[in-house]
């Protein structure tokens, strides 16, 4: 796949550029500084009052679901009359696989959840660097066999999604459990997907100036806390060095600016040398997982837009259970 293919070109909003100075004013101070994992879950917490607002907004509801089970803990963000055969998400989180949580993603998930009238599970997977690799796929193998054994959720109302180092962890998930031989969902759903853990992407030497929230040497530091001493090509940390074949419909949006746009651009020609179907677009001058603005970033309505549209395609009313 060229750099450039399923790239679009209209100008950028003006709400982008805002969002862009206001992104890169925030986060691009801390760009080269070493990293706190506990300072970084600190500020990635804050504000909570307006996230809890925005998520309120949509209309859907969430509620903590405490470990149990195969379930790892995490919460549920429902529609309030969701149909028997709306989708049903299995979202993890980005962060870097240091921070974030449940709660700090809770108004993009709404938001996909009010979208199809569905529900979504998201689980607290347990975090690097007191818990690097493989415990957050770990927690994403088993939260997705509690949607499947515990729930008894048909795989085909199922979507994996992820943002970031969350829709890298869905790529990877998602590999693994083709593996083992587990009914597969019905399609991948990743923003701006973290897969190369090897840091070896152009981009990010390339858009390390002109990426609104981090530079190359960034991404090359938050790996070390997952990776730990394991080789960071290992498909189930980094997606892009796996087997793509058998894997459901994927649906892959970064940003044309961001230093992770090759972790995209390479994973989406990987798949579909192996045959995946695999809709992929990106955008010029939006920061990472710039869904997160949906409600006043038009480029982030048009990508939930596209995003409702493939899930509705590659997504089947669910047969009833004997």
């Amino acid at each position: 796949m060229a750099a450039h293919q399923g790239l679009t070109t209209a100008s950028p909003s003006w709400q982008s550029r805002l969002v862009h100075l206001l992104v890169r004013a925030r986060m691009r101070p801390h760009a080269l500084r070493p990293i706190d994992p506990a300072w970084v879950r600190g500020q990635m917490g804050r504000p909570r009052a307006p996230r809890r607002w925005m998520a309120r907004a949509t209309g859907a509801s969430y509620e903590k679901l405490p470990a149990s089970g195969l379930w790892p803990g995490g919460e549920t963000v429902s529609w309030p009359i969701a149909r028997a055969d709306a989708p049903v998400f299995l979202y993890l989180h980005g962060g870097g696989f240091i921070a974030c949580s449940p709660e700090t993603h809770r108004p993009l998930v709404a938001s996909l959840v009010r979208r199809v009238e569905g529900r979504a599970f998201v689980p607290q997977y347990r975090l690097a660097p007191e818990f690097p690799f493989p415990a957050a796929l770990d927690d994403a193998r088993s939260a997705y066999r509690f949607l499947l054994e515990s729930l008894q959720i048909d795989p085909r109302q199922l979507i994996v999604a992820g943002d970031s180092a969350g829709g890298g962890l869905a790529l990877a998930l998602v590999l693994a459990i083709r593996d083992e031989g587990l009914p597969l969902p019905a399609a991948v759903v990743t923003f701006s997907p973290w897969t190369d853990l090897a840091a070896t992407g152009a981009s990010l030497d390339e858009n390390s100036d002109r990426c609104a929230m981090f530079a190359g040497e960034t991404i090359r530091r938050a790996a070390e806390f997952y990776v730990g001493t394991e080789d960071p090509r290992n498909p189930r940390i980094s997606p892009l060095y796996g087997d793509f074949r058998g894997v459901p419909p994927m649906l892959v949006h970064a940003s044309h600016d961001e230093v992770l746009r090759d972790d995209s651009v390479r994973v989406v020609a990987r798949a579909r040398a192996a045959g995946v179907d695999v809709e992929t677009r990106m955008w010029h001058h939006v920061p990472h997982v710039w869904q997160f603005f949906h409600a006043v970033l038009p480029e982030a309505e048009q990508s939930l837009r596209d995003t409702v549209r493939f899930i509705t395609k590659h997504t089947v009313r669910a047969l009833p259970h004997d």
